[in-house]
Parts: C-alpha cells; sequence; structure tokens
C-alpha cells in the first residue's frame, strides 16, 4: 500500500509514524487483553528494524566530508531514540503475550482515560466499506481516527480523506472510548463490551495509587515525545526544557510506584498480577528517556541535520506553532469549545504564556490574544487549524517550514 520512495527524509518520517503506532497498539493490547493485537506489534517490530537498518545506512552513505559528520551524528541519535521507543512498545505487548498479570482495575482506568486506540476489521456488508474517509466522517460520528490500515499488501500509515475503505481492511484507531460501540456497528463487529474489575476483589491503598501515578506516567510519557518532536521541528529551547522537566518527573513517579506496588504485593496472596505494572512503568520511563535523548540535540545547540525537520513535517502528524492572534476564532474561546481535536485533528501539546509551558492543557483552559499554542495533527488540517488563530498558512513544501500571514 505504502510505495514512498526510500529516502532518509521518507524512512525517517516513516520510522517515527510506526513507532507511535506500536505503543498506541502496545497500550490497547493491554487495554483490550487481545494477543492479535500483540501480533500486530510484533509485525511492525519487523517493519521498524528493515527502517532502522536502511536509515543508518544511508546516514552513513550520506555524510562526505567530515564537517557533515557532526550533523549527521544528530540523525542517528534521533533513529536510536526512535528504535527504543518501539523497543518499549513490545516490552509493554509482552505484558499480554508473556501473562505477567495485570490488574483489571488498570484495565479499567485505562478505559476511562480521554483517548484509547482501537482495532476493528471492515466486515463484507458494512456501512464503511466501498466509501470514502471523507464520506464516512468517523471523527465527526464516532469521534475515531484512523492512525493506519493493514491490507494484504502491507501497512498503510499515510491515510488520508480520499482512501477508499474495502471489506477486509483492519483499521487502527484512536480516540474516545464511547465511540467505540459506534465505530464497531458501522463497521459490522461483534458488538464489545467494556472492561469490568469485577475479579480485582478489594483494592488496598498502595495499589491504587499505583494504578493512577502509571496512568499519570502513560499520559507524561506520551506528552513528551510530542514536545520532543516538537523541540526538534521548531528548534525550541524552551519546549527542550520542559520535555527535561518531564524526564525528571517520570523517574520521580516510577521510584514511588515500584514502593507502592511493592507494599500492595505484602498485603496481597497472590502478587503475580502486579508484575505487569513494574514492567509497564518501566517501559513507559525508558519512553520518557528517549524524549530526552532527542531533545539533548536542541538544549546543547549542536548542528541538527535540516533532514529532522523536514522528515518530522513529513509525517502523518505534523507539528505547528501558532501564537493566538487578536479577535480571531480561539481569542477568549476554551479548547473545548474550539473542538480542534474534531475539525481540524489537532490535538494541543502545550500553550506557552509569556514564559511559561502548560503541557496536557485542560478543555476548560481558555486561550488568550498572545498566547502560543503548539499542537501536532494532520497536514490536511493545517490550513484550518491557522484560520482558527487568525493567520493564513504559507507552507513551503521544499523545506517543510510553516509561516503564517495575517488574515
Amino acid at each position: 500500500m505504502d510505495d514512498k520512495p526510500r529516502n532518509l527524509r521518507t524512512l525517517l518520517a516513516d520510522a517515527k509514524d510506526t513507532s507511535e503506532l506500536m505503543v498506541d497498539l502496545a497500550y490497547a493490547a493491554v487495554y483490550f487483553g487481545d494477543p492479535e493485537m500483540v501480533e500486530e506489534v510484533r509485525d511492525l517490530e519487523a517493519s521498524m528494524t528493515e527502517l532502522v537498518a536502511a536509515m543508518r545506512s544511508l546516514a552513513v552513505l550520506g555524510v562526505r566530508h567530515p564537517r557533515e559528520a557532526q550533523a549527521m551524528g544528530s540523525v542517528l541519535q534521533v533513529i536510536s531514540a526512535i528504535e527504543r521507543i518501539g523497543n518499549d512498545a513490545v516490552n509493554i505487548a509482552r505484558i499480554v503475550s508473556h501473562r505477567l498479570g495485570i490488574p483489571n482495575h488498570l484495565v479499567v482506568e485505562l478505559s476511562d482515560a480521554e483517548e484509547v486506540s482501537h482495532r476493528v476489521v471492515v466486515g463484507t456488508e458494512s456501512g464503511m466499506a466501498h466509501r470514502t474517509l471523507n464520506d464516512l466522517e468517523l471523527p465527526v460520528h464516532t469521534g475515531m481516527r484512523i492512525m493506519a490500515i493493514r491490507r494484504s499488501d502491507g501497512w498503510s500509515t499515510d491515510v488520508d480523506g480520499d482512501t477508499i475503505l474495502v471489506p477486509g481492511d483492519v483499521l487502527f484507531l484512536e480516540g474516545p472510548p464511547a465511540g467505540i460501540s459506534a465505530l464497531r456497528e458501522l463497521a459490522g463487529a461483534a458488538e464489545w463490551e467494556s472492561p469490568s474489575d469485577e475479579d480485582d476483589g478489594p483494592m488496598v491503598d498502595e495499589l491504587d495509587r499505583a494504578i493512577d501515578l502509571l496512568i499519570e506516567m502513560k499520559n507524561v510519557s506520551e506528552t513528551a515525545v510530542g514536545l520532543a518532536y516538537s523541540a526538534l521541528v521548531l528548534r525550541d529551547r524552551g519546549l527542550a526544557a520542559e520535555v527535561r522537566h518531564l524526564e525528571g518527573r517520570l523517574d520521580e513517579m516510577h521510584d514511588r510506584l515500584e514502593t507502592w506496588v511493592l507494599r500492595a504485593a505484602a498485603a496481597n496472596t497472590d502478587p503475580s498480577p502486579l508484575r505487569g505494572l513494574l514492567h509497564l512503568a518501566a517501559a513507559s520511563e525508558d519512553i520518557g528517556d528517549q524524549a530526552s535523548q532527542m531533545v539533548m540535540l536542541v538544549e546543547t545547540g549542536e548542528d541538527i541535520h535540516p533532514v529532522l525537520g523536514v522528515a518530522l513535517a513529513d509525517a502523518d502528524e505534523v507539528v505547528l506553532s501558532v501564537e493566538v492572534a487578536d479577535g480571531c476564532e480561539a481569542s477568549g474561546a476554551t479548547l473545548a469549545d474550539l473542538q480542534l481535536d474534531v475539525a481540524p485533528g489537532y490535538n494541543v501539546l502545550a500553550i506557552k504564556r509569556g514564559e511559561v509551558y502548560r503541557h496536557r492543557p485542560r478543555g476548560s483552559d481558555a486561550l488568550g490574544s498572545g498566547d502560543v499554542v503548539i499542537a501536532s495533527g494532520p497536514d490536511e488540517g493545517r490550513e484550518r487549524f491557522a484560520q482558527i488563530f487568525g493567520w493564513r498558512l504559507l507552507a513551503d513544501e521544499e523545506t517543510g517550514e510553516n509561516e503564517f500571514a495575517a488574515l
């Protein structure tokens, strides 16, 4: 399905998309207790291995003069971080494949998250078959958006509104848990039941606290990665410092979680269901570590190869940083009012007000003139995103850089 030319730019974009999809599917495997999801992660691991080998070869061949070595070293550092994030996803999926044990209470907590990943097969007689994604308007009707499609001829993460779905397509989506039932009905799939924690028995205080902390670690690690890519694209040292701060928080949370899990184990006759908690915490912490490794390039002022910015701009989700203009649609509105996650499909990573960054802003947060919004989303939504904040987007297709002109 994916016939992009195999140069370093496109390989980097594919590797970024693949690693993010692996993490999403790994958490989904835990959420659904689904061995088939684990197999999908393993298939992507094989693809990632090929991508990494090809990228390293091209990076070495691309150095024609000693002065180019340092800049290409930045590319190799990002490649290594992306590979490690993919490995962390495999480790998360092993909680299911190796039956390491995970309390049902955690699964229920995951189901209460703002967004979850889901996997569904398009049925022969479904309402999705032989229709374009533009026609279906899944984000509007279900809140779910497609991250990737797998067919018999391979994977595609380059999904746009003109993509036509056919029976047998395996869709990988992300969105609110409340949209899963409507999605499955549209796809012609069996009815889905949300997880229950009835079999967990009474939860000790330490385990309750550990699970809450683990959910926070998941959210913080994913935020750190998103901000790290943003810092690389924007060459923003403030964002890089924020990523380092989040990485420190993850280390501290991991230490606390280990203590609480050990206390919970002492109070349980069977501590085996707790092994998965430690496994999941270690993976989340390492994802944050890899985000930190990427932003070191920005913090230290190292020569960053231009292919990184272009490749990350080529990825399925592009990063935009835009100031809220006076009198625009966004000025005075809350994030919930704007519904950026529905149309144009952007996820706000951070809001900068003065010199202070607020990461993972809530829907109740209101925007004011002069605020800087940093968000990631689909390439096709860039123009609409800019308009909401009072700007006209001028995108340079050669360099991947974006400029904004007043409306």
